[in-house]
């Protein structure tokens, strides 16, 4: 009598941690928004709040790529790691897309980020929409995509945390560098845009052939 395989459950506890820690990311950053919780909360606890929700972005993200392999190299791939890892994805995605044009002290940002929610929303109700009736597997541009997007949000949350992190000069100016990485993370959200939307493009290029060939 054979033994059913039974998956490691240890990579969808890996997504759901991600998931949760998005929510929690998204709060801390809500909360270190100017005049968000002014009334409540002290300059020095809004520029904790922001310092930790950094770490905890930084670190969910990371365990994008970790429960992914872990699944693959244990077989522990399932059907419900498969549903859970996108909206986990996402979740993290919009928390800090959100609570980075809540600072709002960062030029140039609001219409990529605009963009990139747009697409997500879109092919996620096309997946809905047409579950069932057609098969829509991430791609590798897609997955790339999250990356890019990761890093990037990344980026644009540190040029907030300059005076949180000690990042100045003595008398309180910007360190020489800071501003060509400030540049270099509005490129980054820039590009991680155009990405976005190319894959959500070839999403619903393949959702419509597909619908032809039934």
């Amino acid at each position: 009598m054979t033994t059913a395989h039974r998956a490691n459950p240890i990579p969808n506890i890996l997504t759901g941690i991600r998931l949760f820690a998005g929510v929690v990311m998204f709060a801390m950053m809500a909360g270190a928004a100017p005049g968000a919780l002014d009334a409540w909360l002290s300059p020095d606890t809004q520029a904790k709040f922001g310092i930790w929700a950094f770490w905890i972005f930084v670190i969910a993200a990371s365990t994008d790529w970790v429960d992914g392999f872990l699944a693959r190299r244990w077989n522990s791939t399932t059907r419900w790691g498969a549903i859970l890892d996108p909206i986990a994805d996402k979740v993290l995605i919009t928390g800090a897309i959100l609570g980075v044009l809540a600072s709002g002290s960062l030029p140039g940002i609001a219409l990529p980020c605009g963009l990139i929610l747009f697409r997500e929303f879109a092919v996620s109700a096309l997946r809905e929409t047409m579950a069932g009736r057609i098969e829509l597997p991430v791609t590798l541009a897609a997955k790339w995509k999250t990356t890019v997007q990761m890093v990037a949000l990344a980026a644009l949350q540190l040029t907030l945390l300059w005076n949180a992190f000690g990042l100045q000069e003595p008398d309180g100016s910007p360190l020489s560098w800071q501003p060509a990485f400030e540049s270099f993370a509005v490129f980054l959200i820039w590009f991680a845009a155009v990405i976005t939307l190319w894959t959500g493009w070839q999403y619903f290029r393949e959702a419509k052939r597909q619908m032809r060939d039934l």
